[in-house]
C-alpha cells in the first residue's frame, strides 16, 4: 500500500481515533468518505489525517463540531473571522472560569460549616443540597 494513502484503520490509528469517530466525522460532514473501489478498501488521502488532527486540537481548545465545521470552512485565508471566532471562544472558557469559581466558592463554605463540627441537625453539606439550611449560600 502506497504510505500516502490510509485505510480507514491505519487512518485511525495515525490520527488516535477510533474507527468510529472516522465515520462519525464523516457522516456530520467534517471530512469525505472517499468512494468505494470495486475491490479492496476505501483509501483516504494523506490530507485526511492532517484534517483530523486540526479537528481533534480545535476540539482541545473547547470548539465544539458545528465550530470546528465552520472553521474549516472558512480556511485559513480567513484570518480575521477565525480570530472573531477564537475571541468568543476565549470570552466562553472565562465565563466558564468566573463560574467554577463561584461553584469552588459555594462549596468551601459548605466544607467549612461541616468542619466546625456542628451535628445539632445533620451534615450541613445534605441540608444545603436538599434545601433545608438556614444558610443559602
Amino acid at each position: 500500500m502506497n504510505p500516502k494513502n490510509l485505510t480507514i484503520g491505519r487512518l485511525a490509528r495515525d490520527t488516535g481515533v477510533s474507527v468510529e469517530t472516522v465515520r462519525y466525522y464523516q457522516r456530520v460532514g467534517l471530512i469525505t468518505e472517499p468512494a468505494k473501489p470495486s475491490e479492496g478498501y476505501r483509501i483516504y488521502p494523506v490530507d485526511t489525517s492532517t484534517r483530523i488532527r486540526f479537528i481533534k486540537r480545535a476540539q482541545q481548545l473547547g470548539f465544539t463540531l458545528k465550530e470546528i465545521g465552520e472553521l474549516l470552512e472558512m480556511g485559513s485565508g480567513n484570518c480575521c473571522d477565525v480570530r472573531e471566532r477564537a475571541e468568543a471562544k476565549r470570552g466562553q472558557v472565562e465565563e466558564q472560569i468566573r463560574d467554577l469559581t463561584a461553584l469552588r466558592s459555594t462549596l468551601d463554605k459548605l466544607i467549612k460549616s461541616c468542619k466546625s463540627g456542628s451535628t445539632a441537625v445533620g451534615c450541613p453539606i445534605v441540608e444545603s443540597l436538599i434545601g433545608n439550611s438556614s444558610d443559602k449560600g
